[in-house]
């Protein structure tokens, strides 16, 4: 049966549709246990209770373009969708939020409630309690008290037959997405139906996908990776998706690939991360029986994508089936309601090799082949449909010249509408021109990198680049080092920033000890390794390292490392630190080049490649050494 979705103008119209068309299509698995405890949700019955709880909301008096904040817990994947839904068939904007396992979940549910201006929180009944008691306190804001509570799983189906439709249109806003806060304050991103059809046919067509497509997710749904790529793509196919809470992952990451292969998944994917997890943590054991031969899209994306975490899945998954193609590079993100490029899913990843020094100058010269001095950087594919990108230099705000990196500007149909009611940030994100030719509007994203041959390469983040002896360095590059550097060191838990220290940036580095090292650990062992291999890879050295105890580096609800806040609970002194060390002296960095520069043409031949204040301070490291002797 067909299931085109151009003539659709909303979401509402899409569900109404497939529960017609396809009443007894399961459209979603979730597993209760992660493995085999499956509940099913058929279309009929998901727009059934969606009808419902658009009815209750309306006898609630909650109008048509108010805000809904949606907060479940993990394993309520399939009372969020319906609850979401439920939303958009009352007209009412869906708010997803994280659920507050946490002091710091709570504080961002508790900005986003006073962002949005949330009338109604849509939970379950077995987590309304908790949620409440937690939320409404002495020291909460007034808003709270004038909340609606709804537990939508409590709602009784009858109440289908009342629904009465609502008014909605391409431009309506069905969603607030909010960013994910790995930069900054998390701001609501204002995704209409347009955005998110758009982006729709976008995935449809660069992951190949059709009614025949089977996805599995553990993504959390209020992030956009897990509601957008996981459930909203499959109702928009009239398609059926597995779903698994993130903790299921968590606890036992093989439960993933269990699923890909119990059901013959065609697609599914996760941040670098998931992958490099597990091609580290799974056993002989646990991959013995697995079937991947059905995984034609393994998409990885949100995060820097590493050639060494493609090439180890690869190997370790090899003799299960997986094949090097459908290993699947992509660029999104929020503002841009989830995709903006990827590449073609019938062929591996492009990989390309760029001299450091040169990238450090924001410049794109290519190596051959990986060697000293060359950083293997992987592709994110290209656009789609009407999407464009731009290279920007962004002190002139002209298309950058070939080979030089600038910052990535975007423009199409699935880009937000702005902020909510951030209004000055919304013009100065995404009302960008091009100030020679008037093109526009583009979408600013802050990242950084450049395109060759059409496929776009991502290089870092304007806000988190580096400016240290006078080269930039992006954080991604060192924090890569430094994981890499002692095995006491959490990889994928640390972060590199710069503070400032008398008018001068210095480079900070915290990082996670892995909880098996912590009665052994020797700090100024790590703080060595860290120091030298930092120096050595990047030529800088280190102003202050804190080992943190593990779990609690600063991080987003996906996963991605805060920066910003690791910054702050530094300078604050908040970090819940196990180890550290400052540079106190300049010989202290001399101390530590004598140990293992030798002979002195080593720090001749790495003066030579740079210039300015980098060079200076190699001389004089090598004055101080021959004064020594």
């Amino acid at each position: 049966m067909s299931t085109k979705t151009v003539n659709y103008s909303n979401l509402v119209e899409l569900l109404c549709d497939r529960a017609q068309k396809l009443p007894q299509k399961t459209a979603f698995t979730f597993l209760k246990d992660g493995e085999t405890q499956s509940v099913d949700l058929p279309y009929q019955v998901l727009d059934r209770q969606a009808k419902a709880i658009a009815t209750q909301l309306q006898s609630l008096n909650i109008q048509r373009g108010d805000r809904a904040i949606l907060v479940y817990p993990f394993d309520g994947a399939l009372e969020f969708i319906a609850a979401f839904f439920g939303c958009l068939y009352a007209g009412v904007i869906a708010v997803p939020s994280y659920p507050p396992q946490n002091r710091f979940a709570l504080r961002d549910l508790q900005s986003r409630l006073v962002s949005c201006q949330s009338q109604i929180v849509l939970t379950s009944k077995s987590f309304l309690g908790k949620l409440k008691s937690q939320l409404i306190t002495s020291e909460s804001d007034p808003i709270f008290n004038k909340l609606y509570w709804l537990a939508t799983d409590d709602i009784s189906l009858t109440l289908a037959g009342d629904w009465t439709g609502v008014q909605c249109d391409r431009d309506s806003l069905a969603f607030l997405q909010y960013t994910s806060g790995s930069t900054g304050v998390p701001k609501g991103v204002m995704i209409t139906h347009d955005c998110i059809l758009h982006n729709q046919e976008t995935l449809r067509l660069a992951f190949g996908h059709s009614e025949r497509s089977l996805g599995v997710g553990w993504l959390p749904l209020f992030h956009d990776m897990g509601l957008i790529g996981n459930v909203i793509q499959a109702v928009y196919l009239g398609a059926s998706c597995v779903l698994m809470s993130p903790i299921s992952y968590v606890q036992k990451p093989i439960r993933w690939l269990e699923a890909i292969s119990r059901y013959q998944v065609t697609t599914s994917g996760a941040p670098n991360f998931a992958y490099d997890l597990l091609s580290r943590r799974a056993t002989p054991e646990q991959i013995a029986n697995l079937d991947l031969s059905s995984w034609k899209v393994a998409f990885c994306g949100a995060e820097p994508i590493r050639i060494e975490t493609i090439n180890q899945f690869e190997a370790k998954f090899a003799p299960c089936g997986f094949r090097p193609e459908a290993f699947y590079p992509c660029y999104g993100m929020a503002e841009a309601t989830l995709f903006v490029t990827g590449g073609d899913y019938t062929k591996p990843p492009v990989v390309k090799y760029l001299e450091k020094a040169a990238l450090e100058k924001n410049r794109v010269v290519f190596a051959s082949e990986a060697q000293e001095g060359v950083k293997t950087i992987i592709g994110c594919g290209r656009t789609w449909l009407d999407t464009k990108v731009a290279i920007v230099d962004r002190d002139t705000l002209t298309r950058c010249v070939p080979n030089q990196i600038g910052e990535i500007w975007v423009s199409g149909g699935g880009v937000g509408k702005g902020y909510w009611q951030l209004n000055e940030e919304s013009d100065r994100t995404f009302n960008a021109y091009l100030k020679d030719t008037g093109e526009g509007p583009f979408l600013r994203t802050g990242d950084l990198g450049f395109v060759r041959d059409g496929e776009l390469f991502i290089t870092g983040r304007c806000t988190d680049l580096m400016v240290l002896w006078g080269f930039n360095h992006y954080p991604q590059y060192i924090e890569e080092t430094v994981e890499k550097c002692h095995h006491a060191l959490r990889s994928g838990a640390g972060a590199a920033f710069a503070v400032e220290v008398a008018g001068e940036d210095k480079l900070v580095i915290v990082n996670e000890i892995d909880r098996a090292y912590r009665q052994s650990l020797v700090v100024e062992e790590v703080v060595e390794a860290i120091r030298w291999h930092v120096f050595q890879d990047h030529f800088i050295d280190v102003y202050a390292i804190a080992l943190l105890k593990t779990g609690s580096l600063p991080k987003t609800s996906s996963g991605k490392v805060q920066r910003k806040v690791c910054k702050t609970k530094f300078l604050e002194g908040s970090l819940d630190v196990v180890g550290e060390w400052c540079l106190q002296e300049q010989s202290d960095m001399i101390a530590l080049i004598n140990r293992y520069l030798n002979p002195m043409t080593h720090l001749r031949r790495y003066s030579l490649l740079f210039g300015g204040r980098m060079r200076r301070f190699l001389y004089w490291l090598m004055k101080e050494k021959n004064r020594d002797r």
